[in-house]
């Protein structure tokens, strides 16, 4: 039920037990998400990770401006929720949807922990999964104050190689923190320049 929870872990090298596996089947859920069903709302305490089996999600706030300002992409094999409410137990301050119809497997608070406590293998998997989100919102952060609109479309086409077809170009602006109109002619010039996203 959970197998591409499973090859996604061993994938990092996580010896996956069968004491695992039962702690799987008792605490995570599968669940279907519909294109633009929103599963998490401001104000609402987030109460899961979601790894996203199949599909897309993406997590975003609206300004009081009511425009959108999207935090991150959440394609296959990927890990999205509010950190801060799971962690701290705080309200959330944002959205997260589905931008296509998907498959989540819900992993409630406390579970990693719970699989730390049995695994060495995964202890060391969460901390390092823990550092590298924390190296990349520090990169993200020095991208929007600092790179050009250009360096920070070549960060999103390295990020995420398999999203670029799947997402409207008003997410990505949105994501870069540009205009569209600036998306555009980023683009322009990268094709005069006879660059081809891999």
């Amino acid at each position: 039920m959970f197998d591409e929870l499973l090859v996604y872990l061993e994938g990092k090298l996580v010896e996956v037990t069968p004491e695992m596996k039962n702690l799987m089947n008792e605490h995570l859920i599968r669940q279907t998400v519909k294109k633009n069903q929103i599963i998490l709302r401001p104000g609402e305490a987030c109460h899961h990770t979601f790894f996203v089996a199949k599909g897309l999600l993406r997590a975003y706030t609206i300004d009081e401006n009511g425009k959108e300002h999207i935090l991150q992409f959440a394609p296959e094999n990927w890990l999205i929720s509010d950190r801060s409410s799971v962690l701290f137990n705080e309200v959330s301050e944002q959205f997260i949807d589905a931008v296509e119809d998907s498959e989540v497997i819900l992993i409630e608070s406390g579970f990693f922990e719970k699989l730390a406590e049995i695994s060495p293998s995964f202890q060391r998997f969460n901390m390092l999964a823990l550092n590298n989100h924390i190296r990349h919102l520090h990169k993200r952060i020095n991208l929007l104050i600092s790179a050009s609109a250009e360096v920070r479309y070549m960060d999103f086409i390295k990020l995420y190689p398999d999203i670029l077809l799947r997402v409207p170009q008003l997410m990505v602006a949105s994501y870069l923190g540009i205009t569209p109109e600036s998306l555009s002619r980023v683009r322009k010039e990268l094709a005069r320049k006879n660059f081809k996203p891999n």
